[in-house]
């Protein structure tokens, strides 16, 4: 089926309803199935043009199934177009009717024709250019290196289309093209495997591909002019595919918009990626498999854009959905995706691991055994709404978001930032948080400060970066959740973002200036009146330009005009989603273990939410709310969602990006240093603090902790979630199992010497220990186990003993 489509297919879509222009009516008695096509109109602008048109029949559980090979097509006007081998072409010009019939359903969908005995040239961007690139001539690893490979270099995929045309065709002339035998050119020759070529053989004789290299240098290798029409967007259909079980097979099709007007099927000229291999494929003539259970992203690419088709994988198994009561506004978007995966959630956790959850979420402390008592003996039906509502009003709940802004904020010792500077950046926004101003005045005030960094701390944001670029980069990452750095030096490869988009946005940053205040350890940043940056590659001044918006910045102020004040309104305007978005992600990842997008800060188009209507309600919430972080992470927290178990169950054992079950995790260093201390009643001398402060308030990202270090707190280097590690070491192994912090804290504290004065059985004070470790009451087996081990003798050395295996168990160091 697959081989014979060596020509491009589908056009724009729409997973929905058909829309006005598609008019479906039914041919027999209505059936239970809908029968959809892409696109829903089709236009023919040339001679060269034609459209492949995708039918997808969607069942009423929402499984679709690809009927494009079986449908029945029918042209209504013979006149304006034919079919030849399942595409449209062109006859005359004019308008029609297109009748798609399949399983009882007909949908009809207009064509139109213009231009029908019209031959355009061949575009070197829109076509030749992409042909390299889908044949991954200037790939990272190839041509598009910096150095390019083997003598000749291409801009990477593709970005600067003019030089790589002047690089083709006049550099070393004669050399790669021959317009005398075109059939001769290395560029051919090369490609075909006729001539030795590192890269393998990429074409062959006869391919669409080769023959479209060979009409073009037979019409003379010619570039664009002003006249030819550039992309401007694309579309991929259809937009959603929901397999019932793996092994399924859906076609896809790509539709190119063009400044002119015109829309082109642009499928053969495009490069198919799938984020999870693991879930479904797909081939560079864009059919994608279904592999196994889960869900993945098609990633399309043609010229600078970027599309994409969501595609779900069903277990092939019965299934029906348990009877659940959504507890709000959360449960019901999740509770619709677990349906539509057929996801069977795991039951609600114990009023003990709640408990604990809630607190090492909320204020990353552990409760104490008063705490616990006190809860688990309640017999109020609303008492979990209770205990939350109580934690945030800690303010342990502000310092812990304090921490987390801090490292959006950087703040850190790093470019002369002095300790009164650090000091008093730190203490500003811990002032800010704790007298309630919400996240976005705070990043607003941030981003359009000026003066001395004592005098107004909110400055020193400025200092630690300096350059108009990367100081770009971490708003951008930090605030928006979108990583643009590839954009600096090309187009990026797996989102929208143009090296236009870079530079536009960097440039408002570009006017910021330094100077020496009167205390030489202080820092004024202001801002010049002139200034910008220019296009590495066109040359030109830049324009500033909002990031991903089509709102224009208002720059007619020309010399006075205040960059920085412009970016900090458009950002955090509550009409800029992408900042809502991004704090609302951030926030559920927190509570959730992994984020609506993951990695956090990594918004783009080839990484799309795992549940987009979430992800949309929490950020139209968290406006609601005014940026009140507390009100959304009580939603969060009293949903049925986040109070699920961590243990599995059959139908949701392969999931890891849909909160059917809680994810287990570890403690952030800060936290765990935090509640250790707790358990064993010490303290901790900590850098920048007085004795008893807690690790998640130590202002300085760069402080040297060895605890804090070895287990992954971030050095706020950078704005990126990564720098926070969880994951495991042997180095954390070693220093829980060997180190001076587990058994140090543990003779420091003395806990078990005044539990056994205070307890005459130590099987008691067994209890207390698991209860102020593991907020839970030893199991039969354990207490059997332990009470033999006691019997050995020496209760103190014993008991020790099991206090030093507690804090070492994966139980404490997780948050399950």
């Amino acid at each position: 089926m697959q081989t014979k489509h060596l020509v491009p297919f589908l056009a724009s879509l729409l997973f929905g309803v058909v829309g006005p222009a598609a008019v479906s009516q039914t041919v027999e008695p209505a059936t239970p199935t809908q029968l959809r096509v892409f696109p829903e109109e089709v236009r023919l602008d040339s001679a060269r043009d034609f459209q492949r048109v995708i039918v997808q029949e969607v069942a009423p559980d929402g499984s679709t199934v690809d009927l494009t090979e079986t449908a029945r097509l029918s042209i209504a006007d013979p006149r304006v177009c034919d079919l030849d081998r399942g595409f449209l072409i062109p006859v005359g010009n004019g308008s029609t009717r297109i009748r798609v019939e399949a399983n009882g359903q007909l949908v009809e969908v207009p064509v139109s024709v213009s231009r029908a005995n019209e031959y355009p040239p061949l575009s070197f961007r829109n076509e030749v250019l992409a042909v390299l690139t889908r044949a991954g001539c200037n790939t990272g690893k190839c041509h598009g290196s910096a150095s390019g490979k083997d003598g000749f270099r291409l801009s990477l995929y593709g970005y600067d289309p003019e030089g790589d045309h002047d690089r083709l065709t006049k550099e070393l002339a004669g050399r790669r093209i021959n317009l005398a035998l075109p059939e001769k050119s290395l560029l051919i020759q090369k490609a075909m495997g006729e001539v030795y070529h590192t890269g393998g053989q990429l074409l062959s004789e006869g391919d669409p591909h080769c023959r479209l290299l060979l009409s073009w240098l037979k019409a003379g290798a010619s570039g664009d002019t002003a006249q030819t029409p550039a992309p401007i967007g694309i579309s991929v259909g259809p937009s959603k595919v929901v397999a019932a079980r793996r092994g399924e097979v859906q076609e896809l099709a790509v539709t190119a918009r063009y400044s002119d007007g015109t829309d082109r099927d642009v499928t053969d000229l495009s490069v198919f990626l799938s984020n999870n291999d693991a879930a479904a494929t797909v081939t560079a003539d864009g059919f994608v498999t279904s592999t196994g259970a889960g869900s993945a992203f098609i990633l399309a690419r043609y010229d600078e854009f970027t599309g994409g088709t969501e595609v779900i994988v069903r277990p092939s198994t019965e299934y029906q959905f348990p009877d659940l009561t959504p507890a709000n506004y959360i449960d019901e978007h999740v509770f619709s995706r677990w349906r539509e995966l057929h996801l069977s959630p795991s039951d609600l956790c114990s009023d003990e691991v709640f408990l604990r959850r809630a607190y090492v979420d909320l204020i990353g402390l552990l409760p104490t055994p008063e705490q616990q008592q006190q809860f688990l003996t309640s017999e109020d039906p609303d008492k979990r709404a209770q205990v939350v509502g109580h934690l945030l009003q800690d303010p342990a709940f502000r310092d812990m978001w304090i921490m987390k802004w801090a490292e959006l904020l950087q703040i850190r010792s790093i470019n002369g930032i002095v300790p009164k500077g650090l000091q008093l950046y730190d203490r500003w926004l811990r002032d800010q948080i704790h007298a309630g101003v919400p996240i976005n005045e705070v990043v607003r005030e941030v981003l359009g400060a000026s003066g001395g960094t004592f005098e107004n701390p909110a400055v020193t944001y400025f200092q630690t970066e300096t350059t108009p670029q990367l100081l770009a980069e971490n708003v951008a990452q930090a605030f928006l959740g979108t990583r643009i750095q590839c954009a600096q030096c090309h187009n990026h490869p797996f989102d929208r973002w143009t090296m236009d988009d870079y530079y536009g946005f960097a440039t408002f940053f570009s006017r910021v200036a330094y100077k020496q205040a009167q205390d030489p350890r202080e820092v004024t940043v202001y801002d010049v009146s002139t200034g910008g940056l220019d296009h590495p590659i066109a040359g030109r001044k830049v324009i500033p330009a909002f990031l991903g918006s089509s709102q224009a910045a208002d720059v007619a102020g020309g010399q006075d005009a205040e960059y920085r004040r412009m970016v900090a309104d458009w950002l955090t305007s509550p009409e800029n989603t992408a900042l809502s978005r991004n704090l609302a992600n951030l926030v559920w990842a927190h509570f959730n273990g992994v984020g609506i997008v993951e990695p956090v800060d990594d918004f783009r188009v080839s990484n799309p939410p795992s549940n987009p209507e979430l992800l949309e309600a929490l950020a139209a919430r968290l406006v609601e709310y005014r940026f009140d972080i507390s009100k959304l992470a009580r939603d969060i927290c009293l949903s049925r969602t986040y109070q699920l178990s961590s243990a599995k169950n059959a139908s949701n054992e392969w999931d890891t990006r849909n909160f059917s079950h809680a994810t287990l995790r570890r403690l952030r260093a800060e936290v765990l240093l935090d509640c250790m201390n707790l358990v064993t009643e010490t303290s901790e001398e900590l850098p920048g603090l007085p004795n008893g402060g807690r690790a998640i308030q130590v202002p300085d990202g760069r402080a040297l902790h060895y605890f804090l270090n070895t287990f992954g707190r971030a050095s706020r280097q950078t704005p990126c979630s990564c720098e926070v590690q969880t994951s495991p070491t042997l180095s954390q192994a070693l220093h829980l199992l060997n180190g001076e912090t587990t058994t140090g804290k543990i003779e420091q504290g003395k806990v078990v010497q005044k539990l056994l004065d205070e307890l005459a059985d130590p099987m008691q004070v067994v209890d207390s220990l698991y209860v102020r470790t593991l907020c839970r009451r030893p199991t039969a087996a354990e207490s059997r186990a332990i009470r033999q081990r006691l019997s050995r003798g020496n209760a103190e050395e014993q008991l020790q003993d099991l206090f030093w295996a507690l804090l070492n168990s994966n139980e404490f160091t997780l948050n399950h």
